[in-house]
């Protein structure tokens, strides 16, 4: 008994990209046209036919301020107007010449005094506002006038900024985070199907946020003034997102060269 042949395999479906044709050409059977009707392309278009990969990339990036600001208060009031401007100058020029010793420079210091009668006196004021970039230096500066100078001194609580380039690089450094995001993502999806990604066809920025830090409700009920310096500067943390869409070419395998 002889075993019978098995039958040669035949394809009954071959999938190649497809195109839109105008309904002119979208003909059935008997002439009739069918809109919307999607036709293959031949061998040739399916070739150059570009393929696409397309992805969504997320980031979120934060930043701590790079600015504080501490206001320092002078006041005295005596009978005698000399008496009073002595008193505060005295005081003011220590101020700032143990500033200037630890480093910090003139065009960071605002000095405004003011001058006036109150009753049968004279009250004069004077403010010195110091913006520090470095917070550790501004912690040791604050402490060491604390300890120097007598209660007629106030020191003001820092409050801490950003300034507008850092705020302006935070957001660009989001954008940049998603759009790696997405690269690796579509990399990672070509590799899983064998396939080569190519260049990036368009870029897409979807969607931006911006918030500040924010502490928690234990603390948030707390008045600020008696807020931690470390809580502060969480608070005055900002957070930066970002949502971008990136469409990219697929490669096609290139042909190996037939070596004579």
């Amino acid at each position: 008994m002889s075993l019978q042949k098995t039958p040669p395999t035949r394809v009954f479906v071959e999938l190649v990209p497809w195109a839109d044709r105008g309904p002119a050409n979208n003909l059935v059977s008997g002439g009739e046209t069918l809109p919307g009707l999607r036709h293959p392309l031949s061998s040739t278009q399916a070739q150059t036919a570009t393929r696409e990969v397309h992805v969504s990339g997320t980031s979120e990036v934060s930043g701590g301020p790079d600015r504080a600001q501490v206001v320092m208060r002078v006041s005295s009031t005596k009978e005698k107007a000399a008496e009073a401007k002595k008193s505060v100058c005295r005081r003011l020029d220590y101020i700032t010449q143990s500033l200037q010793q630890q480093g910090v420079q003139a065009e960071n210091i605002t000095v405004t005094k003011d001058f006036r009668r109150v009753e049968n006196a004279y009250h004069m004021e004077a403010e010195v506002c110091i913006t520090f970039t470095e917070f550790g230096k501004m912690q040791n500066i604050c402490n060491f006038l604390v300890e120097k100078l007598d209660s007629s001194v106030v020191i003001s609580p820092p409050q801490f900024y950003h300034t507008p380039g850092s705020v302006e690089n935070l957001r660009r450094q989001a954008c940049l985070v998603a759009v790696e995001n997405a690269w690796r993502k579509a990399q990672e999806v070509c590799n899983l199907v064998g396939q080569t990604l190519g260049k990036p066809l368009l870029i897409k920025e979807e969607e931006t946020k911006e918030w500040e830090g924010q502490i928690d409700d234990h603390q948030s009920s707390r008045l600020s003034s008696s807020l931690t310096v470390q809580q502060k500067i969480k608070s005055a943390t900002i957070h930066a997102a970002s949502k971008v869409f990136i469409t990219f070419e697929i490669k096609g395998k290139e042909k190996r060269k037939k070596h004579l």
